[in-house]
């Protein structure tokens, strides 16, 4: 730490310099002699004028290398946008480079600082021994963005359920993965949980199946019941026909017997088919006189 903070040569004579006249025109004032305390005044002056000289360049070269990062990234994006690639592997770009030219940049700025550059990447190898034992979480999250780059379980604008979280994929970034709710909370998952956890992928394919159970009260006919919902099916052209619409009586309930549904529907339809079937169902049951079971208890007096 001392060899990273050391100063160059030229900086330790000046500072020991100016200690010595400090000390020589503390004695001067003593004996009522000024000479010393304007030699201090004039040395204190040149050691401000160095140092932010110093400081200046530092800035100067942080504010070009903040310029010179943003332009990059903007290169950079641009040329992976007009490449065929996954959204996916776009962002996980970007940020990688984005994190790597930071890291760069402040080194510059140490350097122009007059910081050892050797003994500071002794350090930074140092620190980065620790921070690789203490960050492991965060070794496990980077690698795991790298396996879901690879193998491809979901990708940018996918609707998924993970780690007890749905929502669709909006950016897979170095280390977490960005989820929107259907109720616009933004969540972020670590990579590495993902990459070894179970995930529910709903848009990888181009269908989907409505799962519904239809209950009628006991005593209804049960034919004319199914043909009535087949018949409605076969009326809404959202509705695929192969695979068909399957209706049957699946379990004779305590007070109701039932029906399970199930129909096939292009992924971009599943939740209006999904709504709007149980809606008609209600009114065309009220229409055609079908009865909707109650829970019922029969009491036997003796």
């Amino acid at each position: 730490m001392m060899n990273f903070l050391q100063a160059t040569p030229a900086d330790t004579a000046t500072v020991e310099k100016t200690v010595e006249v400090t000390k020589e025109a503390v004695e001067s004032l003593a004996r009522g002699d000024v000479s010393y305390l304007t030699q201090f005044l004039q040395q204190a002056l040149t050691f401000c004028i160095d140092a932010g000289k110093t400081i200046l360049v530092a800035v100067i070269i942080y504010v070009v290398g903040r310029f010179l990062v943003s332009i990059i990234n903007k290169i950079l994006s641009n040329a992976l946008d007009r490449r065929n690639l996954d959204p996916s592997i776009k962002t996980f770009l970007k940020s990688f480079v984005n994190i790597l030219l930071t890291v760069l940049l402040i080194i510059a700025v140490v350097s122009a600082l007059g910081v050892n550059t050797t003994s500071f990447a002794a350090l930074l190898a140092s620190f980065g021994v620790a921070a690789g034992m203490a960050l492991s979480g965060n070794l496990s999250n980077f690698a795991g963005g790298l396996i879901i780059l690879l193998l491809k379980p979901f990708k940018v604008g996918d609707y998924i359920e993970a780690q007890g979280f749905a929502g669709t994929v909006d950016a897979i970034l170095i280390f977490n993965t960005v989820l929107r709710t259907v109720d616009n909370k933004v969540i972020y998952l670590p990579n590495g949980a993902l990459s070894s956890g179970s995930i529910t992928n709903y848009s990888q394919q181009a269908q989907r199946r409505v799962d519904l159970v239809v209950s009628v009260e006991y005593g209804q006919d049960v034919d004319k019941v199914k043909q009535l919902l087949q018949s409605m099916f076969g009326q809404d052209s959202r509705i695929l026909k192969d695979p068909a619409p399957f209706v049957a009586l699946s379990k004779l309930g305590d007070s109701s017997v039932d029906l399970t549904v199930r129909l096939w529907v292009n992924a971009a339809d599943y939740w209006d088919v999904f709504f709007q079937t149980q809606e008609r169902i209600y009114a065309e049951f009220n229409k055609q006189g079908i009865s909707f079971p109650f829970p019922q208890i029969t009491v036997h007096q003796a």
